[in-house]
């Protein structure tokens, strides 16, 4: 892993802390070069203290930390002494990653500089709005159809969207904040991290399809090509996995659930991002008409 002086720009998610065995990966996890940036794509834990234990490890060994929120990091858990909500919560983990000089959606772009050139880093939180729906069913024919058979994010019940009145609203928000945001950069290409897959492809192979109502936004499907995407950095799936939309290299970098992890064939690591790994797409795509 080589990029400007040494170092590279890696990325992992879904984290889980308060699993002993993630846990256990967190204190393994080290960098290559002690300039490598590391992004972290949500789900870090369930608790603010798990939150401030995994980011202050992390951003003890990294050169440079991104995090952007998952909806784990936005739940209130009758476990954890913290009952902020909604905006509140986040807003508390913001000031809590400012604290340990992690870097946030709510801080300047930072840029990365390796051999392919310098790309602008982009940490999003842009929340869901039920709109990855079944063919045929609205929103509330896809809720009610999850209750039927029992696959319900726990967001229904521990994610509050407060103040706003619905979680659809808040993403609505959030989409309207951050567009302002990326509609006024250069023409620098970016790295865009966010918890949920920007387009709606990567949840078609889902086990259970319904689930992806809580996975993202239609609004966003042609945020890799019109913020001039290098590559796309996202989790929650825990589904790991290099895939490629409109020649943009997408990278889920979910660790999951130890029952999950412990069933594959290699156990969980840092994903490279940058410099393009040997075998992935030698070059980043050209500015592009919209699909």
């Amino acid at each position: 892993m080589v990029g400007e002086g040494g170092g590279s720009l890696v990325a992992i998610s879904d984290l889980h802390v308060g699993y002993a065995d993630n846990r256990r990966i967190v204190d393994e996890l080290r960098p290559e070069s002690p300039e490598d940036w590391l992004l972290v794509a949500g789900d870090v834990g369930e608790t603010v203290s798990h939150i401030e234990w995994a980011l202050g490890q992390l951003r003890e060994r990294f050169a440079r930390v991104v995090w952007v929120p998952g909806n784990h990091e936005l739940w209130t858990p009758a476990t954890d002494p913290v009952t902020l909500r909604g905006e509140e919560r986040y807003r508390h983990v913001v000031d809590l990653c400012r604290r340990l000089d992690v870097v946030t959606p709510e801080d300047p772009y930072e840029i990365w500089r390796g051999p392919e050139g310098p790309v602008r880093i982009v940490p999003l939180f842009l929340g869901y709005d039920y709109t990855f729906l079944p063919d045929g069913m609205d929103r509330e024919e896809a809720l009610a159809e999850a209750h039927r058979t029992g696959i319900v994010c726990t967001d229904e019940y521990l994610l509050h969207p407060d103040p706003h009145p619905s979680r659809q609203a808040w993403c609505a928000a959030r989409l309207a904040q951050t567009r302002a945001r990326l509609d006024a950069l250069d023409e620098m290409p970016t790295v865009l991290v966010n918890h949920y897959p920007l387009v709606r492809e990567p949840t078609r192979i889902l086990r259970f399809p319904i689930f992806a109502q809580w996975c993202g936004t239609t609004a966003t499907a042609d945020w890799h090509l019109r913020y001039r995407a290098a590559v796309v950095v996202y989790g929650h799936l825990h589904i790991p996995r290099t895939s490629v939309y409109d020649g943009v290299r997408f990278e889920e970098v979910s660790v999951g659930y130890p029952r999950e992890w412990k069933r594959r064939p290699n156990p969980p690591r840092l994903r490279r991002i940058l410099p393009t790994p040997p075998g992935e797409l030698p070059e980043w795509p050209a500015i592009q008409p919209l699909r």
